[in-house]
C-alpha cells in the first residue's frame, strides 16, 4: 500500500512537472545561431522545464513566421521595415542580443597574404564591373602581392538572408553605383554570381571553389579556417574584423540609438570601428498567445543579459553594450 502511494505521488510530481514544462519554438537568422544553439541548450541545462527549439532558416523566414504567428519568437539581422511591421498579424518588438561581423571571404590558391578591399571594389566585384583577381584595383590596394590572371565567381545568399542585408545596407552607404542598381535589403536582384543556402552553403561554395569570392558571418569563417579580407573603413583604414572593431562601431553609433533598437551601424565612422557591423535581434511578440511562453521568454533575456553575454566574445561576436543593456532590461518588462 505505500508503495502505491509512493509510485501514485511520483507520478503525480511528474505529470505536474510534464504540466508545466514549456516547448518554445523560434526561427530565423543563421548569422547568430552558433551563439543561440549554445544559449538555448545551457539555458535548458539550469532550467529543465524551457525547451528552446530554434530553426536557422534566414531573417527572411523568421521575419515571416513571427508575423505570422506561426513561432514563438523570430530572429533577423535586419530590422523588420515599416511596411513589414504594419502588415504581420502578430506584433513584434526587436530585442538586440548580440553583434556581429559580416567578412569578405574568398578561396585564392597559391596566394597566403591577408587581401585588402576597398568598399568600392567589393561594390564592383558584385556589379560584375571587377571580374579578374589580378585587376589593376585590386592590385593597388595589394601592393606586392602575386594576383592570378583569373576569373572571379562572386558567391552571394539565395535565401531571404540578415547577412544579405548588413552586407548590402554596407554597399549602398559606399557605392552610388549599387544603390541605383541594386540597393539593400534581405534579398535582391544580384547583378552576377551563384546562389547558396545560409552562412554553411556560401561558405561551402567558397571553400571549394577556387577564385571564389563571397561573404559570410565571421564565425564561419573562423570556424571553417577562411581566408578573410581587411576592409577599408569610413576613415580610410583597412580593418580585419575583430570582436573589438565591432564594438568600436557599436560605440560610435550607441547614443543615437531609437527606442525601437533599428539601427544601422555599418560604415561607422571611427578609425578603429570595422564596417560591415551589425546588430542581431530576437523579434519577440508583444503579447504572447500562451502568457506563460512570454514570461518564459522574458526570463531567459534576463538570464542572457546575465549570463550569455559573457561568452560573445569566445565566439567571435562582441557583446551589448551596457548601455544598451540597460535599455534593453527596461524592454524586457514590457513582454506579456
Amino acid at each position: 500500500m505505500r508503495f502505491r502511494v509512493i509510485a501514485a505521488a511520483g507520478f503525480l510530481a511528474l505529470t505536474a512537472a510534464a504540466a508545466g514544462a514549456q516547448n518554445i519554438n523560434g526561427a530565423g537568422a543563421t548569422f547568430p545561431y552558433p551563439i543561440y544553439s549554445r544559449w538555448f541548450s545551457e539555458y535548458s541545462q539550469v532550467h529543465p522545464n524551457v525547451h528552446i527549439n530554434y530553426q536557422s532558416i534566414g531573417s527572411g523566414g523568421g521575419i515571416r513566421q513571427v508575423s505570422e504567428g506561426t513561432v514563438d519568437f523570430g530572429a533577423t539581422d535586419g530590422p523588420m521595415n515599416d511596411q513589414q511591421i504594419h502588415d504581420a498579424k502578430v506584433k513584434t518588438m526587436h530585442v538586440p542580443t548580440v553583434l556581429g561581423a559580416v567578412v569578405p571571404v574568398y578561396n585564392l590558391p597559391g596566394v597566403n597574404q591577408e587581401l585588402k578591399f576597398s568598399s568600392d571594389v567589393i561594390a564592383d566585384i558584385y556589379l560584375g564591373k571587377i571580374t579578374k583577381w589580378n585587376d589593376g584595383r585590386i592590385a593597388k590596394d595589394n601592393v606586392g602581392v602575386s594576383l592570378p590572371d583569373k576569373s572571379i565567381l562572386p558567391v552571394y545568399r539565395s535565401d531571404g538572408s540578415g547577412t544579405t542585408y548588413i552586407f548590402t545596407d554596407f554597399l549602398s552607404k559606399v557605392s552610388t553605383d549599387w544603390t541605383s542598381r541594386v540597393g539593400k535589403g534581405t534579398s535582391v536582384k544580384w547583378p552576377v554570381g551563384i546562389g547558396q543556402k545560409g552562412n554553411e552553403g556560401v561558405a561551402g561554395m567558397v571553400r571549394q571553389s577556387p577564385y571564389s569570392f563571397g561573404y559570410v558571418e565571421l564565425i564561419y569563417a573562423a570556424q571553417n579556417k577562411m581566408q578573410f579580407g581587411l576592409v577599408r573603413n569610413a576613415s580610410g583604414k583597412f580593418v580585419k574584423a575583430s570582436t573589438s572593431g565591432v564594438t568600436a562601431a557599436a560605440a560610435a553609433a550607441s547614443k543615437n540609438i531609437p527606442n525601437d533598437y533599428r539601427v544601422s551601424i555599418t560604415n561607422a565612422p571611427g578609425a578603429d570601428s570595422y564596417p560591415i557591423s551589425s546588430f542581431t535581434w530576437l523579434l519577440i511578440p508583444v503579447q504572447s498567445a500562451d502568457p506563460a511562453k512570454g514570461k518564459a521568454l522574458a526570463e531567459f533575456l534576463t538570464w542572457m543579459l546575465d549570463k550569455g553575454e559573457n561568452e560573445a566574445a569566445s565566439m567571435t561576436y562582441a557583446p551589448l553594450p551596457k548601455a544598451v543593456q540597460d535599455r534593453v532590461r527596461i524592454t524586457i518588462r514590457q513582454i506579456k
